[in-house]
This record gives C-alpha cells, sequence and structure tokens, in this order.
C-alpha cells in the first residue's frame, strides 16, 4: 500500500524541516524522508567529555534573523564567542600575536589587502540577490576565479597568503575553483565578506548554549512521526497530478515534493522524465567545499592566561584555523579546520594521523600544555554520503551565467531548498531555514491553485 500525502520534503536538515514545519503550519499533509539515522543535515553533535558539542554549524551573527527567531522559540539562547586576549599568526615560519582585525603584515601587503577589500565591498554592494547574473559587469566577472582577482591586486607573498587563508575558511576550497560572481554573490548574501570573516560583528559573533544541532532535532520533535529515518530517496517520478517518490524499501505519492539537499546531491537522484538540461548541468558543477571539524577538550580555557584568545592563523599547518570552544572559564577546548585541499590530503590519512597533526598545530600555536588533552573528536564531512563535504556546494567560473536560475525554478511539481539556493545569508544555517520557508511558500501557492 502507497502512502499518499500533499507533500514529500526530501532530507530533514534544516531547510527540509523548515519548510515542513510551514506546510504542516498551514495545513497540509506532510511527510519528511531522511537518508541518514539521525537529523540536522550538515548540523551535527558529538560527544567531548562528557559534552555533547557542534561538530557542523555552530555560529550565528547579525543579520541571521531567521535563524534567531527559531532559537527564541525554542528558547535557545546564545552567548558571545570568547575573543579576549590576543590572536595568533602563523605566516613564512614566524608566530606573531595581534589584536583587531589588522593582520601583522608588511605595510605593503597591508595596502594591498585595504585595495582589494575596498574593491570586494564596493563590487558586492552592485550584486542583484535574486538574479546575480544580471548584475553590473556579471559576464566579466563570471569569467574569473578570485584566484585571479586576487592577483590583479596583491603582489605580496603576504597579502596572497592572506586571502587564501580568509578564502579557504569561508569556502573552505581555493580561491582557483571559484567564480568571482559566485564569491561576490555569497558575500553580498552574508552582509559583505568582512562581515563572514569576523568574530565581533560577524558571522561568528555568538555560539548557541547547548549547540546549534538542538534546534535540528527540536524542529523534528515537533514534527514527530512525519519525520522517517534511514530512507534513502532514490527516484522521483511525475506523472498526472501526483509525484512519486521511491526508496530503498517504499513507494511514496504526493502532489508536490520538495527536494531539500545540496545540488551535487540532488543529482543522484533518479528523475522521470529528466530534469531540464540547465538543473541538471548545475548538479555536475556545484561540488562541495571540503572540511574537516576538530574539537579538542583541555582540563581549562590554558591560554587565557597567557593572554590569549585561543584565534589562530596559519599559512603552514594543515590545521590552521583554531578558535576558543570552551564551555566556560573552568574547562576548556579549542576547535579548528582542516579545509580546502588540506582536508581532502588528510582525509585520506586517518583519524589517528590527524589527531597527531592538530595536537601539534595546537602544541606550536600554544605550547606544551597543549600536548595534553582530556578528549578529541572529529568530523571528516568529505567522507559523509549524504552530504559529500560542507560547508556549502560552490560555483566554478561561467556555471552562475549559464545555470544559476536553476537553483530555485521548479522543474514541474518538484521544487527545491537548501542552502545554496537562498539569496540571503547563503551557505549558512540561516539560509537553510529561509529556503526551506521560501519552498513552502512556492508548494501552498500552486497546491491552493490546483
Amino acid at each position: 500500500m502507497r502512502t499518499h500525502v500533499d507533500v514529500i520534503v526530501v532530507g530533514a536538515g534544516f531547510a527540509g524541516l523548515a519548510a515542513a514545519r510551514a506546510l504542516h503550519a498551514a495545513g497540509r499533509s506532510v511527510l519528511v524522508l531522511e537518508a541518514r539515522a539521525r537529523v540536522g543535515g550538515r548540523s551535527k553533535s558529538a560527544m567531548l567529555a562528557g559534552r555533547a558539542v557542534d561538530v557542523g554549524g555552530q555560529w550565528i551573527g547579525p543579520g541571521q534573523d531567521a535563524l534567531a527567531a527559531l532559537a527564541a522559540e525554542f528558547g535557545v539562547a546564545t552567548r558571545p564567542q570568547f575573543t579576549a586576549g590576543a590572536r595568533l599568526l602563523e605566516m613564512g615560519g614566524r608566530m606573531r600575536r595581534f589584536s583587531g582585525d589588522i593582520p601583522p603584515v608588511n605595510l605593503l601587503a597591508l595596502l594591498e589587502l585595504g585595495l582589494m577589500q575596498s574593491r570586494i565591498a564596493k563590487l558586492s554592494r552592485r550584486i542583484d540577490l535574486d538574479a546575480p547574473w544580471n548584475s553590473p559587469g556579471a559576464a566579466f566577472l563570471d569569467g574569473q576565479t578570485v584566484e585571479t582577482f586576487k592577483r590583479r591586486y596583491c603582489r605580496t607573498a603576504a597579502a596572497r597568503a592572506v586571502t587564501d587563508i580568509a578564502v579557504r575558511a569561508v569556502f573552505t576550497t581555493e580561491p582557483a575553483a571559484l567564480s568571482m560572481l559566485w564569491f561576490l554573490f555569497y558575500a553580498a548574501s552574508g552582509g559583505g565578506f568582512d562581515r563572514l570573516t569576523s568574530t565581533a560583528g560577524g558571522a561568528q559573533q555568538d555560539v548557541f548554549i547547548g549547540g546549534a544541532h538542538q534546534l535540528g532535532q527540536r524542529m523534528a520533535d515537533a514534527l514527530g512521526a512525519r519525520v522517517q529515518l534511514d530512507q534513502a530517496v532514490r527516484a522521483i517520478g511525475q506523472e498526472g497530478d501526483w509525484v512519486t517518490v521511491v526508496t530503498g524499501t517504499d513507494v511514496f505519492e504526493a502532489r508536490r515534493v520538495i527536494v531539500a539537499v545540496p545540488p551535487a546531491l540532488s543529482g543522484r537522484i533518479s528523475y522521470s522524465p529528466a530534469l531540464p538540461p540547465a538543473r541538471d548541468a548545475l548538479s555536475q558543477q556545484m561540488p562541495m567545499g571540503s572540511v574537516i571539524k576538530c574539537v579538542v577538550a583541555y582540563a581549562s580555557p590554558f591560554w587565557r592566561a597567557q593572554g590569549l584568545s585561543g584565534e589562530a592563523i596559519s599559512d603552514t599547518a594543515p590545521f590552521g584555523l583554531v578558535f576558543d570552544a570552551s564551555p566556560s572559564e573552568h574547562e576548556g577546548a579549542l576547535v579548528g579546520f582542516f579545509d580546502g585541499p588540506a582536508a581532502l590530503c588528510w582525509s585520506a590519512r586517518g583519524p589517528a594521523a590527524r589527531r597527531t597533526a592538530v595536537i601539534d598545530s595546537l602544541t606550536r600555536f600554544f605550547g606544551p600544555q597543549a600536548a595534553a588533552p582530556l578528549d578529541y573528536v572529529e568530523e571528516d564531512w568529505t567522507v559523509d554520503p549524504w552530504s559529500r563535504g560542507c560547508y556549502a556546494g560552490n560555483l566554478p567560473p561561467g556555471a552562475l551565467s549559464r545555470y544559476g536560475h536553476a537553483l530555485r525554478e521548479p522543474c514541474g511539481r518538484i521544487h527545491w531548498a537548501g542552502t545554496e539556493t537562498s539569496i540571503v545569508s547563503c551557505g549558512y544555517l540561516d539560509g537553510a531555514l529561509r529556503s526551506g520557508r521560501r519552498a513552502a511558500d512556492e508548494v501552498l501557492a500552486a497546491l491552493a491553485q490546483a
């Protein structure tokens, strides 16, 4: 016997759960099919020294109003990311302390960075978020990489290294892999590239007490049996007034379907009839970023006594972007990342080698006390079969102009959600929530006309 509902949502990440909640609130029958044995998508928890910690999406910053509203609804409070004290920059084999947002590089490099940042800010303000391919100079921008742009404005090795670190931190890929138009759209959707790379006043300003992962679980709990786990969708067929969704064990039917997974994964589903060429090409040309997130527990946040904030950046260490993740002033923790090519390289080396590399890096940053952690946990997102990477999908040169319209454009009775489809906070949990609600509104409008 087949299950019939108004809407099936594929994926129980923040986008899919937000869509399902909106549809249920509007009185429509809905079913969420999730391939994993858990909900949350690219938000996930793991146990570290007896506490649940985020090994997926973690921070919230200004402008992320949808995420803030969800947290308020569920009574999940936030606290500021710890930033008091000096930051560390390792560049060219030399470790330096610095305060504020200006890295301790030579004057010429600072001038180059300032010029490039000013140019990025100016270009970002000209981006049409609804249709970035219609922005002034879009064809020219989409025809070059961020690497090309960087080399035009940065001639010094230091300025180029700082840029590479910043781009990898946000996109978890190399500047050479990114369309400049996609870079500018992504930055503009988040309030500017400076905001995306900042803590105070930026995307890393606050953390959730108890972790961001609990928000996904609470959304799922409210939906109850409408969320089904271990249901990997293999095929979607459209015929007449119904859409048929096939998993490994079951067949479901609905009036409409929302696919709320990254484009790269949506392309692995079999569709009948086949998707339009633009949507199919988009799914092939939007690979996920690469990242391994690691969290290390200590008996105390000993670096604070050294006048350090716990933030460290390196152009040398494979594990080179670190933040303080201490749950209290008496318990210590550091969180950091292998990102971009380093994630791909170290994914192949295995957990034991990664743990050694992480502890070695932290010891170089913070001294011998870092060599004796209480606990260690990691999440290699590059090998997750239902994400295939993190934080989000990225577009190479030319793809946004040719296929960008297919990101949100429905294909018959199939609608698309996911943070990559959001015009606000693209790539973030906030963007995922917005995309789910936008897709739900599309479906509700379509059902009302039927």
